[in-house]
């Protein structure tokens, strides 16, 4: 992906700075925490197949729950966080957890295990608040960054937010690449989405680039690296 462009140094995790914390951009599209030992995830949109099934009968391979889960199963095992934070939009609609699969719903369990899991409401999922184990809350703030669902429409600092699914595209001899991607100005962050039948929006959308006047840098999630490119190298759609 990096051929015949001049892109920033490229790293399988690389680590930003954000309001004095360090951050590390997970290649799985989770941000880590070292100083928290936390796990921050965006959008799962878990039971988004089922969801579909039940409201129009259009019939989706339902596994999204399945591989979802098991991606974060290989973030958590790998960090061992003390914390998980589930930054909305965890489940496709409010009754995903009913419609879950009893394997499904015991991974979930086994992932709380002897840690604190906060589930941020979303606008997606703000009406699940039991069934499913965790804690739940609005937002969350830990040392300086500040965690929640939609970002403000005003710049915050040491905001991280999820919601739009940002996704960078970039275009070269006549091939183009589009992969799912975290969006920084040095002041906030905006979260891809972990959820494997989340779509994505583009980072060159007015709905993403409004939030950074001056510009910003999309970390995209590529094959076996975090891809840093700025505002000017990315397509439109």
């Amino acid at each position: 992906m990096a051929a015949g462009l001049r892109l920033e140094k490229t790293h399988k995790h690389p680590t930003l700075m954000l309001a004095g914390e360090t951050l590390v951009l997970d290649l799985c599209g989770g941000l880590w925490l070292p100083e928290h030992r936390t796990l921050i995830v965006s959008d799962l949109h878990l039971e988004k197949g089922s969801s579909y099934a039940a409201r129009s009968g259009q019939f989706l391979p339902p596994y999204d729950t399945r591989e979802t889960l098991a991606c974060l199963h290989e973030a958590v095992a790998r960090h061992e966080p003390a914390r998980v934070v589930a930054l909305g939009d965890s489940f496709h609609d409010a009754r995903g957890p009913e419609r879950m699969e009893p394997g499904d719903r015991a991974l979930v369990a086994a992932l709380q295990e002897g840690r604190d899991w906060v589930w941020i409401a979303g606008n997606h999922d703000a009406a699940v608040n039991e069934g499913v184990g965790g804690r739940y809350a609005d937002a969350l703030t830990l040392g300086g960054l500040v965690l929640r669902h939609e970002p403000s429409p005003e710049p915050v600092p040491g905001e991280i937010a999820g919601h739009l699914h940002p996704c960078g595209k970039v275009a070269m001899r006549g091939r183009a690449v589009r992969r799912r991607c975290f969006v920084t100005d040095g002041t906030r962050l905006l979260m891809p989405a972990f959820g494997a039948y989340a779509g994505g929006l583009n980072v060159r959308d007015k709905a993403i680039e409004g939030l950074f006047p001056k510009g910003f840098t999309a970390h995209l999630l590529g094959d076996g690296r975090v891809f840093a490119i700025g505002r000017a190298q990315l397509a439109r759609d």
